[in-house]
């Protein structure tokens, strides 16, 4: 199985990153579980042109693909400005329709310097998805105050935060293998 992490950013140091790539540490400690993680700081700039939506940029394809040979992803997003980051955004509208997302199983994970743990962007992102036919997973994991709730790994430190990710993780999984199993439209 193939798990495709999205690192749902590109700004440089941000703490996105770091929880991603923590989350992608724990899918590889899962056995039979492969992952690749998307780094939106790796974007072709072309990707702004106007003409990108039908001459895609060199680099463009690599992460298209990564995309479409997933079985799931995991996106994690920060809340900018009560949404999703729009780079994120820019990388959802340039990948395929229907192949990229539709019945492909999608969990999030949100993070904010609020209370809220990024709530607004996940619920937005699931929006996007839904309308995209993807599969959703229930369970969304938030994480607040994210500057001072991560480890030196990335991990969420709040015993509940560090729980709810871990079963996220491991319930996304089982969820993957189930959708696999689906007939294919």
């Amino acid at each position: 199985m193939k798990i495709c992490i999205v690192s749902g950013t590109n700004r440089e140091g941000s703490n996105t990153l770091r929880v991603a790539t923590a989350i992608q540490q724990r899918y590889q400690a899962t056995s039979g579980v492969e992952t690749q993680l998307i780094d939106l700081r790796d974007l072709p700039a072309g990707l702004l042109a106007p003409t990108s939506y039908s001459e895609a940029p060199d680099g463009w394809k690599t992460l298209e693909d990564t995309v479409l040979s997933a079985d799931g992803l995991h996106v994690v997003t920060p809340e900018y400005n009560g949404s999703m980051p729009g780079v994120l955004k820019l990388f959802i509208d340039h990948l395929p329709f229907p192949a990229a997302f539709e019945r492909r199983a999608v969990c999030f994970t949100g993070l904010a310097s609020g209370m809220w743990g990024g709530l607004r962007p996940v619920e937005h992102l699931q929006g996007v998805f839904g309308y995209r036919n993807a599969l959703q997973y229930p369970e969304r994991v938030f994480i607040p105050g994210v500057g001072s709730a991560l480890d030196a790994t990335g991990w969420p430190t709040a015993p509940l935060t560090s729980e709810l990710l871990a079963a996220q993780i491991e319930g996304f999984v089982a969820f993957c293998a189930a959708v696999g199993t689906l007939p294919k439209p």
